[in-house]
């Protein structure tokens, strides 16, 4: 397939890419796509705008990850805008060339996030479950919408909800040095739930979207087994053989986070139902075996 990728240099993105290469013929956005050629490849076509096409007549698939880190930097008004427009805008354009083609991508698989469900309490949640509204899930729920727009006939788009991505480098990067210094612990009552998911899963999960023809709509992008918040510390202490006995006050975090600390305080225990109706076989449905993976390497 000839498959346009946004979002390529991001943690996911670059993993899929290294996936993707072998079998496809890959065009990546990129603003800047010398240091992009840099460090995915110069075997790989580069765009550096949307506005510069007028169609998408000559890709058979879109895989759209693009959007600001969400904890990259503290939650200001300005940030809250950046952090939307930089999903909507990207998304809203795909939409537009997809039905502005005469022959469109067969597929678009879009991002999102289990941020879409808002806190919840320890209540499991499928992709039917309704959302508790507030910025994560304001988010998460126009980015959507953009994307369902490209959906026709011709075009199928599926929507993956993805959870915490445990790999090298992303969330577990930030975790690691205090569990290492056996300083590590649950965030305070732990109780809150911890949709994860293994960086092999994701792009396979991905992958297996792109070349599924009987599947579109929403997925949930998180292993069958999520845990507590207070379960994941124990077993990112027991993989790493140090205590991880110190609980972090949420006053502390809201202190040093501000709003932003509330994706640690708050959580919720997704379950990617339709992606194991699907077919979708996971090759980390357990966090030991995930976590025992990633340090290993």
């Amino acid at each position: 397939m000839n498959i346009l990728i946004t979002g390529a240099s991001g943690f996911i993105g670059s993993q899929l890419v290294n996936l993707l290469a072998g079998e496809h013929q890959l065009t990546i956005l990129s603003r800047h796509p010398a240091n992009t050629r840099q460090s995915l490849g110069a075997n790989h076509q580069y765009l550096t705008s949307l506005n510069d096409i007028d169609d998408l007549n000559h890709f058979d698939a879109v895989v759209n990850l693009a959007g600001e880190p969400i904890v990259a930097k503290r939650w200001s008004k300005r940030q809250k805008q950046v952090i939307c427009t930089s999903r909507w805008n990207i998304t809203a354009r795909l939409s537009q060339l997809i039905k502005q083609s005469t022959n469109p991508p067969k597929v678009m698989v879009s991002g999102s996030a289990i941020g879409f469900y808002g806190r919840q309490g320890e209540q499991p949640l499928d992709e039917t479950s309704q959302p508790h509204i507030e910025f994560s899930h304001e988010i998460c729920s126009t980015w959507e919408q953009l994307a369902q727009d490209a959906a026709s006939d011709k075009t199928r788009v599926c929507i993956i909800r993805i959870g915490i991505v445990l790999g090298q480098g992303g969330a577990l990067a930030k975790m690691l040095p205090p569990f290492k210094l056996g300083l590590g612990g649950p965030i305070g009552h732990g109780r809150q739930g911890m949709s994860w998911i293994h960086i092999d899963d994701v792009i396979a999960l991905i992958d297996f979207l792109l070349n599924q023809e009987n599947c579109q709509g929403i997925f949930n992008a998180t292993a069958p087994h999520p845990v507590s918040n207070g379960e994941f510390a124990k077993t990112l202490g027991k993989v790493l053989n140090r205590p991880a006995l110190l609980t972090t006050p949420p006053l502390a975090l809201r202190l040093a986070m501000g709003e932003m600390s509330e994706l640690l305080t708050e959580g919720q225990f997704v379950i990617p139902k339709r992606a194991l109706a699907a077919g979708f076989t996971f090759k980390y449905s357990e966090l030991e075996a995930a976590l025992t993976n990633i340090i290993a390497n």
